[in-house]
């Protein structure tokens, strides 16, 4: 264990019980859950590789659980989420490496602009994601999403890793004609992909605060759990909302971050 005050200990548990709810909703859950350790974790020079590596034992198994509750209920094709979750397990094992010599401050702006953008795209199209489309899905479709969803959002994960699954959500759901809920289901699945691939490479770099993890973990399944269900029985407008303040609220605080 890092040395950090039970009263830190708490307040990270909490973090990862309310990460897991967000994370199994709409995805994002590591634009809380990261920060949160980012803070707590003892200030030195690798705080911030320590800090992704511990996020990421935490969130697989939060992930994990999310994605097999999904899996009873919610209509998944599991055959292209495994396809376009391996290209996502090579995506974030390559980020990983890059994460490991750099520091995550310079990417903060970066993760701002996106999620304006996301936000302002599900503003301005109300019916996004509401229903599933009739329109069948072209084979050149699944591959625009191994590409964009499995290589590029993988590599974005294993890089800095907040709202991969907000971003999986989004990509699924407009390159498959997914509703909102089963790109959730479909992005958890992807999700579990990139945090393995990710988390290897963490661990193999002795990056990860295990007894740490071990603890938040616990937590942060019991949030991904009721998240799912909570998704599932609300259906996609909720998830639609929930979408937006996420985005939103997550914005606010990295610019509190950035400039203030």
């Amino acid at each position: 264990m890092p040395d950090i005050s039970l009263t830190m200990v708490v307040v990270l548990c909490l973090a990862a019980l309310a990460a897991g709810w967000i994370d199994a909703v709409v995805g994002g859950g590591g634009l809380l859950l990261l920060p949160a350790l980012l803070l707590g974790l003892p200030n030195s020079g690798s705080a911030a590789q320590y800090a992704l590596g511990t996020n990421k034992a935490v969130a697989i198994v939060g992930t994990t659980g999310a994605a097999v509750t999904y899996a009873r209920k919610a209509p998944v094709d599991v055959r292209t989420a495994i396809r376009i979750g391996l290209a996502a397990l090579a995506g974030s094992t390559a980020g990983a490496f890059v994460a490991t010599g750099m520091s995550t401050e310079i990417l903060k702006p970066v993760v701002m602009v996106v999620l304006l953008g996301v936000g302002t795209f599900v503003i301005l199209k109300p019916a996004f994601g509401t229903a599933p489309s009739a329109e069948p899905v072209s084979p050149r479709r699944v591959l625009a999403a191994i590409g964009l969803a499995g290589l590029g959002i993988g590599f974005y994960d294993g890089l800095v890793g907040p709202g991969t699954g907000t971003f999986l959500v989004l990509a699924l759901t407009a390159l498959l004609h997914l509703d909102l809920v089963s790109a959730s289901a479909t992005a958890k699945i992807i999700n579990c992909c990139t945090n393995a691939g990710a988390l290897a490479t963490f661990a193999w770099k002795g990056t990860v605060f295990w007894q740490l993890a071990a603890l938040m973990a616990v937590f942060n399944l019991v949030g991904a759990m009721a998240g799912a269900h909570t998704a599932l029985k609300k259906g996609s407008g909720f998830v639609r909302g929930v979408l937006l303040t996420v985005v939103f609220a997550l914005v606010a605080k990295l610019a509190y971050d950035f400039w203030l």
